[in-house]
């Protein structure tokens, strides 16, 4: 069964944005690719535990199991070496990504403390938008009490789109709860 954001993206967005933005034909179409939740758990280097949970609390949030990130070369100012384990992402495809998006945009975002939307400059040119999440709990899946530290993460919305208005125009279409600033008011 297809997730209903993945079909409303279908019938009602794809027509709406040929329109906003004078496309031709809906292979055009900004899309989205692929959703990337990295944590970075740069105190696993003194606890092995805190590299456990980290996974933990990432297979949790994306119902995907996360691989690690290495070190790729030493920093001794960091205390670094290379190919220890400093980190854990997980790439969201298909389905799961739909749901993921679904679950950040509806049920995590509003559940941020003090939260008055998301930076509309966050894109990186090509039209892909990251932000950042203080910590795991805004996730109903994290059981508070289990939690043994809170840890920030990243999640990158990668688009087919070719630069940032069209990215802008896709998610803000989607649901994505921009905030509204002086200069797009």
């Amino acid at each position: 069964m297809e997730h209903y954001l993945k079909v409303r993206y279908r019938e009602e967005i794809v027509p709406r944005l040929m329109q906003d933005f004078g496309l031709a034909n809906q292979m055009e179409v900004p899309r989205l690719r692929k959703i990337v939740v990295n944590v970075g758990a740069g105190e696993a280097m003194d606890d092995a535990k805190a590299m456990d949970a980290a996974v933990a609390d990432l297979s949790a949030i994306t119902g995907q199991h996360p691989i690690i990130t290495r070190a790729k070369k030493s920093i001794a100012n960091f205390k670094l070496r290379e190919g220890r384990s400093i980190g854990a992402k997980v790439t969201l495809r298909g389905e799961r990504m739909w749901s993921f998006f679904d679950r950040l945009v509806n049920v995590a975002l509003p559940r941020t403390r003090d939260f008055r939307g998301l930076s509309p400059n966050s894109f990186d040119g090509r039209g892909n938008y990251t932000l950042g999440m203080r910590e795991q709990l805004v996730f109903p899946e994290i059981e508070y009490d289990k939690v043994d530290k809170l840890r920030g993460f990243e999640v990158t919305v990668v688009t087919s789109a070719p630069n940032d208005e069209q990215g802008r125009g896709l998610l803000t279409l989607l649901g994505m709860p921009f905030r509204r600033t002086e200069t797009n008011v």
